[in-house]
């Protein structure tokens, strides 16, 4: 089979198209086919051992986001049909509960070998069934990124949602996910952009209200504007350093602040009284369980939700110009890359 490797150094120099043995399940494993795969800025990161020991050792396949078609089973897996599709969890050792320590070693794309191959054995309880009105390549996008936003989301008080406000920041993966499933769940959204050609496209998507950051870099005031001086129920917090302050003060009174990027930085000053004299929450946000995959993949279902895809789908001899192409920003929605 065909797989790609980060082979003897942590560059994109070295990371290169071979060939390896197809695997074996082994007891409780799945072995995939691989239709599709999508890329995360994580997976740009990886390459350059962004994550530091816990990149894991080289060799190393890429990528945390596939689907795969089951061709065969490991020793005691039941109820999975050979010829079905499945999504292999990103963290293959996180089934329910909290996250725990001895979980990080077990994640797609770094340290464990990922998704970009064209064979993959998986855990089958660390794998969920797709629903039938997804195709392949949007299948592919909803391992990291979708349940990351579903977490943002549903783990948090009834009154962020159901009518309630919740802010988005940008158009990546989780901002994108993070719209969807919130009008989906009846709440309203005001996004943000420093693009007028990307808010026009948020707007489309559904965003009741859009602010481009860069003309209105206070933009934490413009959200309490819009929403009569209260401020959000919820904001997703992907910036980090340049935006969190915002965020701050754009969420209301008990209100709540997800956690889940830094894209612009990791250290920020913060005012404290702002948070603890307002009741305001702050909550880390780091992907799922399998059972939050489940109750994720359920919600797609009974809604009829599909994913946004950039324009271009690459092909996996391209994956590596696909990989390079994501801090240039220029895409809108997930980049797709089949595998065959």
């Amino acid at each position: 089979m065909k797989q790609w490797q980060i082979t003897n150094e942590w560059n994109f120099d070295n990371l290169k198209l071979g060939k390896a043995e197809v695997p074996d399940p082994g007891p409780g494993e799945l072995l995939l086919r691989m239709k599709a795969v999508s890329l995360n800025y994580r997976d740009y990161l990886m390459v350059n051992r962004g994550y530091g020991r816990m990149s894991g050792e080289l060799p190393l396949v890429p990528l945390s986001d596939g689907v795969g078609e089951v061709v065969a089973l490991g020793d005691g897996v039941e109820n999975i049909a050979i010829g079905s599709r499945r999504l292999p969890c990103f963290n293959q050792g996180w089934f329910t509960g909290d996250l725990e320590d001895r979980m990080w070693a077990q994640l797609l794309g770094g340290p464990l070998d990922g998704t970009a191959r064209e064979y993959m054995c998986v855990k089958a309880a660390a794998s969920v069934s797709i629903p039938d009105h997804l195709n392949d390549e949007e299948a592919g996008t909803l391992c990291c990124a979708a349940v990351t936003a579903w977490n943002s989301l549903v783990n948090l008080p009834a009154t962020a949602l159901n009518g309630g406000t919740v802010v988005t920041q940008g158009t990546g993966g989780v901002s994108l996910f993070a719209l969807q499933f919130a009008k989906t769940r009846g709440a309203r959204v005001i996004a943000t952009s420093s693009s007028a050609e990307k808010l026009a496209r948020l707007s489309a998507l559904g965003a009741d209200e859009t602010i481009n950051y860069r003309e209105v870099p206070d933009w934490g005031k413009t959200v309490l504007a819009l929403t009569d001086g209260r401020g959000a129920d919820l904001v997703v917090e992907v910036g980090g350093a340049e935006t969190f302050n915002q965020s701050l003060r754009a969420t209301r009174a008990n209100g709540v602040i997800a956690l889940v990027g830094n894209v612009t930085g990791s250290l920020v000053e913060v005012n404290l009284p702002h948070i603890f004299m307002f009741r305001k929450r702050l909550i880390g946000i780091s992907t799922g369980s399998a059972a939050d995959f489940q109750a994720m993949m359920a919600h797609i279902e009974e809604t009829g939700f599909r994913p946004i895809l950039d324009k271009r789908v690459y092909q996996f001899n391209d994956l590596s110009e696909a990989l390079q192409s994501l801090p240039q920003g220029k895409h809108f929605g997930k980049i797709v890359v089949q595998v065959v």
